[in-house]
């Protein structure tokens, strides 16, 4: 036992020895030239490979000789334009568009359900409740709240309306929606309702400030611009009116499902500006998306509740509304890069640093696939322990000659 530990003490301090003593090593690299055709055309190549990579995409596509901000500030406002006929109705932006004039959100009824005249009282609760079916009073806990339900018990079991089954009466807004709804047709002609969408865009680090309306001489003329333009992507860039229609058809959406079931689309303002031109070039970009889960039918769509209230004979009465819409989440995301020593040094020398991975790939190859009979190993690794007083004579004496550390291998080497 005590002899094993003494071979592995010495073991352990020849081993620190060796490392000491290699740490103080230097090394250098040695050009050797392998005349190699198969070597050349892989070095090539992948030298080839990585310059195109920074040129063309580093430099060119990504623009990697700039300093960028992608944090600007920004402000929007929308505000929703459009009459609609709804029966013997003129429906206006005020009865429609919620919020009438809104800043990054805003959304438009395409379809209501609504309970006409509720006031507080008893009435039934609904069957479709949880426990609220039942054929005594003793089958209705008295004050208990369902959340599920729509109401406060009041421990009765009484006849649902006309009906012959009987569910626990609650204290409510009655009638109950879900008993005295009427849903009314979809508006389909908001397919021509139109959201004007203002947006102006701040980048503090150079200090450029863009809005996405085109420049007019003249107050009046911009309002007279504005009044009649519709946004084209080429032809009316700086026209932020748009059609819900439009919006629709680039989401990818059916516009009558969306008066049925309504929903959410995403309108993304993309700012991308190359501050190395003039400030003029920096114009928006436009997409949309359906933001809501379409897969996930209990959760798609988008409808929300109000009441409009009124005193009818001295009492409180009021009339609810289930509003099913297009809600439109306006998301405004802006790039700006502009020409800056720094970048262009630390991409340029990322470059240049990048190239010498072709040398090592093809160290790789020579030495594990082309190096059979190790010549190019003994000539690519050479240990000098101290320098000697005469030159060593080599058949390749003519690079001492030169005083240098050039070897040149053709492709005559056995392999």
């Amino acid at each position: 036992m005590c002899e094993i530990f003494h071979k592995f003490i010495m073991g352990l301090r020849e081993f620190l020895k060796d490392y000491f003593l290699g740490f103080w090593d230097y090394e250098t690299p040695k050009v050797m030239v392998v005349k190699n055709k198969t070597l050349g055309a892989i070095y090539r190549s992948v030298q080839f490979l990585v310059i195109t990579y920074f040129i063309w995409y580093v430099f060119i596509s990504q623009k990697a000789y700039q300093d960028s901000e992608t944090r600007p500030e920004s402000s929007v406002y929308t505000l929703m334009k459009g009459i609609a006929l709804h029966g013997d109705d003129v429906l206006d932006t005020v009865e429609y568009a919620r919020p009438s004039e809104g800043g990054d959100v805003i959304s438009t009824i395409l379809r209501r359900e609504v309970t006409y005249d509720q006031k507080q009282g008893n009435c039934a609760e609904h069957f479709s409740v949880t426990n609220a079916n039942c054929t005594r009073d003793s089958d209705c806990v008295k004050d208990e709240v369902d959340f599920e339900g729509h109401g406060k018990r009041t421990g009765r079991c009484v006849q649902y309306y006309n009906l012959t089954l009987k569910t626990c009466e609650i204290q409510t807004w009655c009638p109950i929606e879900k008993y005295a709804v009427v849903r009314e047709a979809p508006l389909e002609k908001a397919i021509n309702f139109t959201v004007f969408i203002r947006n102006s865009i701040h980048f503090p680090k150079f200090k450029v400030l863009r809005g996405n309306i085109k420049d007019a001489s003249s107050k009046r003329n911009m309002h007279k611009y504005l009044n009649k333009c519709h946004y084209h992507a080429k032809k009316e860039p700086y026209c932020p009116n748009f059609r819900l229609g439009y919006i629709a058809d680039e989401a990818s959406e059916n516009f009558s499902e969306l008066c049925r079931t309504g929903g959410v689309i995403g309108v993304f303002i993309n700012w991308k500006c190359n501050l190395d031109l003039d400030p003029s070039h920096c114009k928006p970009t436009y997409s949309f998306r359906r933001l809501d889960l379409r897969k996930d039918q209990a959760n798609s769509g988008y409808y929300y509740r109000f009441a409009k209230f009124y005193s009818k004979d001295g009492v409180e009465s009021r009339t609810l509304i289930k509003a099913y819409g297009i809600r439109l989440d306006v998301i405004v995301h802006g790039h700006a890069g502009k020409f800056s020593p720094i970048p262009t040094i630390i991409s340029t020398v990322t470059a240049m640093t990048s190239v010498g991975i072709c040398t090592i790939i093809c160290d790789w190859i020579m030495l594990t696939f082309i190096d059979k009979n190790e010549v190019y190993s003994d000539r690519k690794f050479d240990e000098v322990i101290k320098e000697p007083a005469v030159p060593l004579p080599t058949e390749l004496s003519y690079i001492n000659s030169f005083g240098s550390n050039h070897s040149d291998l053709s492709e005559g080497v056995p392999l």
